[in-house]
């Protein structure tokens, strides 16, 4: 008996009693196969009391893969064929009948069907798997069924399953649902920690160290030597699989992941009839059985959306597992038969990994979330009983371009044209190019443009057309994937107009869904419109290209500029007609190169078309100009006469003597106050000569009142009178007044001049008759009767013409030498 089993009673009971729970169960214990028939009442289980009239139960689950794995194994169950008693519906594939009972779907297939009606019509219960995983498809079904059973639905029965959700928060999303638990898994599981013995780099971006897939190869053939049945191998992408594949030679590799069609995921699923190595992204994490596995292989890596707001770019990255996640993974190898985990880290690096993986609503893109909101007529999402409410930073991005594709209007309520780009099932950008391109280049090729844009980039080359081309012919693993997609979008509409060429084509229907990424080449790559810098990989066969219609690139952290991953080619001409929106026309001046650039541009975006010189640029905006330019160069910008800097140490003087009434006249404070005292010639000013001609001496002193300016002379005079009668000047540079004059001109002055309203005695500098210092004082007195003995004594030698009495007070002051001896 599976362990599911024994809690069905419970189960079924709880959903009478309640209309909501929340099962928790580990891997393998039946939940996903058995609940489902369960509540529809199937006679192989016990009866269901929530079987609700004969209405179907719908089962949601995270991915394609696993929905078809679990329709096919229940109608095995059944002894019938899917699309009996059991089937299911995902994107572009539909296998039910009259008969059907349970129904499979994917969480997006949910989701479109509460946005259309949300009553659910003919639906008893609705069963939302592994809503631990956190996608915004699976917060949003359950975040709708929840609204739909308090306003529209009471009957309707919801149930949240998962291994390893945190079941008291989903007990109180659904309204303090029971939670009921399987803790027994079907079949134990081994765990054995096998770390690189080298040093192995983190992963960046959608880069993974040669060296860990090097390791997780030789672990793979430890673990394929040293246990029976087939060996499940985690990796994190389907470029990783392959580079895996390439280093297990001599052993039988399937490989299971998103790009691959229906026929080959399922071709996986069937039990085979030799041992194989199957290697698998998260597809293959839970809700599903790889038959013959008994043995897991998990390299600890993950992709996950991730969305760097401030440049619009959207993209997988690679990340560490968390434990929960790694919890899943080993259990797919306990579903059949007793198993082993073979974890490529360490014991110590697993207690490090966190608890659950990051909800992708806290990270990801959320412009589709967003419509889908607006659709419910719940633009802000406010009132849905979300498990975590959606960043505003990132909801405020998602809106606005909702409103630039006139999905939404300006109260964010969904537009038809918004409606019709929902219905496409894809991104809301690629929706938009879908329905615009099919004008431009034909229904069936934006199709197929958006078939590709759709999935993961794909691997082969940076080159969108030359992709195109190689699923056309037939030569990707992705073909038949994409050939079903592309079916499913165009849905019966015509191939259109054929004029424009493939490569042109793609091109524009890149350019519709990404237009801010609409770049042109300039010196050492391109430039997108959004305004990051791109660059092409090595050797890209891209490169030359004058314009680049780019539909997928990824920043590095820190990087100064992204590398662009898939793009077309395109001309000047297209990328005006699809960047249309983003054209514009303006005079611009602004500070550039060290002076006034004025000029009148033509811009797409970012990206400069056209520009000439504008003549007579407005009077304030070159003063702007001007500002900013003081702002980055300084003062040092303008200048400094003799005048206007001595002028500058007088009022720096009485600002530190007198108080802050005198203004600051430090560089930050003239900075800020540019517009006072240096105002008028800003605005006169055409360029950076200009201002540099300006007398900053009158201007400076439109900072002082007219009391000030009466004081100033008096406070801190630019010169004083000696005894000589000289008019000798202060030097204010060192904040501290300096009277520099010859000794002999101050004979019997023994008091000290002093500024400041006398309150700042000035610091004398006494020269000797060549100028040079022969003492500093600010005690003229002391130093006539301490001092000048010994410099008369040392100086009368030397200088014999000119006067040093012995008694200084009494002498007459002089500019004169002593008349010749004859």
């Amino acid at each position: 008996m599976l362990p599911i089993e024994a809690v069905l009673p419970d189960l079924t009971a709880a959903l009478s009693a309640r209309g909501a729970a929340v099962l928790v169960s580990p891997p393998g214990t039946g939940k996903t196969t058995l609940v489902p028939l369960a509540l529809a009442g199937d006679g192989r289980v016990p009866p269901a009391p929530a079987a609700r009239g004969g209405g179907r139960v719908v089962v949601a689950e995270p991915r394609r893969v696993a929905a078809r794995a679990a329709a096919a194994r229940m109608a095995w169950l059944l002894g019938e064929k899917v699309g009996q008693r059991v089937g299911y519906t995902v994107r572009g594939e539909r296998r039910v009948s009259a008969a059907t009972e349970v129904e499979v779907v994917t969480t997006g297939v949910l989701v479109r069907r509460l946005l259309r009606d949300a009553d659910l019509p003919g639906v008893a219960t609705v069963v939302v798997d592994e809503c631990h995983e956190r996608h915004l498809d699976t917060d949003l079904a359950v975040a709708f069924c929840a609204e739909a059973r308090s306003v529209l639905r009471p009957d309707l029965a919801l149930l949240a399953m998962s291994a390893t959700a945190d079941a008291a928060r989903v007990s109180a999303q659904l309204g303090g649902a029971p939670v009921i638990g399987a803790d027994a898994p079907l079949f134990p599981v081994d765990v054995l920690f096998r770390p690189p013995a080298a040093r192995v780099d983190p992963p960046r971006g959608l880069w993974v160290d040669p060296r860990l897939l090097d390791h997780v190869a030789a672990v793979t053939r430890e673990a394929f030597a040293d246990t029976d049945g087939d060996v499940l191998v985690f990796l994190p992408g389907a470029g990783e699989l392959e580079a895996v594949a390439r280093r297990l030679t001599g052993l039988d590799v399937a490989r299971l992941h998103g790009r691959l069609g229906a026929r080959d995921q399922d071709a996986v699923l069937r039990p085979a009839d030799r041992r194989r190595v199957v290697l698998s992204t998260a597809v293959g994490e839970s809700s599903l059985t790889v038959p013959g596995v008994r043995t897991v292989v998990d390299a600890g890596l993950a992709r996950v959306p991730r969305l760097d707001l401030a440049r619009g770019l959207g993209a997988l990255v690679t990340v560490r597992v968390s434990r929960s996640v790694a919890h899943q993974r080993a259990g797919r190898a306990g579903r059949e038969a007793p198993g082993r985990v073979y974890r490529c880290w360490s014991a110590a690096d697993h207690d490090r990994l966190p608890a659950q993986p990051e909800p992708e609503i806290a990270t990801a893109d959320l412009t589709g979330f967003a419509l889908a909101l607006a659709e419910w007529g719940d633009p802000t999402g406010d009132g849905l009983p979300l498990l975590d409410p959606p960043p505003d930073a990132a909801m405020a991005v998602a809106r606005r371009t909702l409103r630039d594709l006139d999905a939404v209007d300006d109260a964010g309520r969904v537009t038809d044209r918004g409606r019709r780009i929902a219905a496409a099932g894809v991104h809301p950008r690629l929706g938009r190019a879908l329905l615009d391109g099919a004008d431009l280049v034909g229904a069936r090729r934006a199709a197929e443009v958006v078939a590709i844009l759709a999935a993961d980039a794909p691997a082969g080359g940076d080159d969108l057309a030359a992709v195109w081309r190689r699923l056309r012919e037939g030569r990707d693993p992705a073909s038949a994937r994409w050939r079903e997609e592309t079916r499913r979008l165009t849905d019966g509409g015509g191939a259109g107009p054929t004029a424009v060429a493939d490569d042109l084509a793609a091109g524009i229907v890149a350019g519709l869904a990404f237009p801010e990424r609409l770049a042109r080449r300039r010196s050492g790559g391109y430039l997108m419109a959004g305004g990051t810098a791109a660059d092409l990989a090595p050797g890209s066969p891209l490169a030359g290209a004058a314009w680049l219609a780019i539909a997928t690139a990824v920043r590095q952290a820190g990087a100064p500029s992204a590398t662009v991953r898939l793009a077309a080619a395109i001309d000047e001409g297209t990328a005006r007609e699809i960047g249309a929106t983003l054209l514009s026309t303006a005079d611009e001046v602004e500070w550039s190169d060290d002076d006034v650039l004025a000029r009148r541009v033509e811009r797409l975006g970012a990206v400069v078309l056209r520009e000439r010189p504008l003549a007579d640029p407005p009077p304030d905006a070159v003063a702007a100009a001007l500002r900013e330019g003081l702002r980055r160069v300084g003062l040092g910008l303008l200048s400094w006469t003799g005048d206007a800097r001595r002028l500058r140490d007088r009022l720096a003087f009485c600002h530190a003597a007198l108080g802050d009434d005198w203004p600051d006249v430090g560089d930050d404070a003239l900075l800020s106050t540019v517009d006072t005292w240096l105002g008028p010639e800003l605005l006169r000013a055409r360029r950076r000569a200009d201002l540099a001609r300006a007398d900053l001496a009158v201007a400076l002193r439109r900072l002082l009142d007219h009391r000030q300016a009466a004081r100033l002379d008096d406070l801190a005079p630019e010169r004083l009178e000696v005894p000589t009668g000289s008019r000798v000047r202060l030097d204010y540079s060192d904040g501290t007044p300096v009277l520099a004059v010859k000794l002999q001109e101050l004979f019997g002055w023994t008091a000290s001049p002093r500024v400041g309203g006398g309150r700042v005695p000035v610091v004398v500098h006494l020269l000797s008759p060549a100028g040079r210092p022969l003492a500093v004082t600010a005690d003229l007195e002391s130093f006539w009767r301490n001092g000048y003995p010994a410099v008369r004594g040392e100086m009368r030698g030397r200088y014999p013409r000119h006067p040093w009495p012995a008694d200084p007070l009494a002498a007459a002051p002089t500019r004169r030498l002593n008349p010749r001896r004859t």
